[in-house]
């Protein structure tokens, strides 16, 4: 069976595609201002059609990002380390709970409305269904953990000590500057939708800027680069 062309009957060429969602996606910056910078390179494209390539694209290469990934890294299960923050959508507050590896790798991110024993178990399972069952788990003191990881049984690995999961918390920057440029969310959906899609991207060009020389970090960001361009080409 012939696998469809995820561009097929676009008049708008694959490349200029995918930078705009890299460029919307990753940095802190708005549709317009997305469109601005396209159109300086002489790209001429309105904010809603990047928009739309956003929505319609973006939860595809996040897919396509996640799958290379899994098949070709180590096992993340030595360490995670889960968190949360407050998102408000339409003056509610919801909660974006993530996972993250021992690495930085954000594993899952997962959007709920309260922040109960209910709602940790659900997001356990969750991540632990695509990535199996880690040894630790480092969390903060809440205590909708405990309880979570008591029910499944993996109380005794969880580790609570103070400045132990800055990991964790530091994820969350990336994130809350992109928020802060899109002028918060308007609905859940939209917020989980995002959240899962910038996860991935932020997996892909995180490099490890301060921990390696120039020349690893250029090799490392032309290898990301060269990736994202071959996303959905086949």
């Amino acid at each position: 069976m012939t696998k469809r062309r995820p561009f097929r009957y676009f008049k708008t060429s694959p490349e200029i595609i995918r930078l705009a969602v890299m460029l919307y996606v990753r940095f802190p910056l708005s549709l317009r201002n997305v469109e601005d910078l396209l159109h300086e390179r002489g790209i001429d494209v309105s904010h809603e059609a990047i928009r739309f390539w956003w929505h319609r694209f973006g939860p595809m290469f996040a897919s396509e990002i996640r799958k290379r990934r899994i098949e070709g890294m180590k096992s993340s299960r030595w360490k995670w380390h889960l968190d949360e923050v407050f998102v408000k959508i339409n003056g509610e507050r919801h909660y974006l709970w993530r996972a993250v590896d021992h690495e930085g790798e954000v594993l899952e991110s997962f959007v709920t409305k309260t922040r109960d024993r209910k709602a940790a178990l659900k997001f356990l399972k969750k991540t632990m269904k695509k990535h199996g069952r880690t040894d630790v788990f480092v969390t903060d003191r809440l205590r909708s953990y405990g309880a979570a990881l008591k029910e499944i049984g993996a109380e005794h690995r969880q580790e609570t000590d103070r400045w132990l999961n800055n990991r964790a918390e530091n994820s969350h920057l990336p994130f809350r500057r992109r928020e802060q440029a899109m002028l918060r969310f308007r609905r859940m959906r939209t917020l989980q939708k995002f959240a899962a899609v910038h996860a991935s991207v932020y997996n892909l060009f995180n490099t490890e800027r301060s921990l390696t020389s120039r020349h690893l970090f250029k090799q490392n960001r032309a290898a990301a680069l060269a990736e994202w361009r071959g996303l959905c080409a086949n």
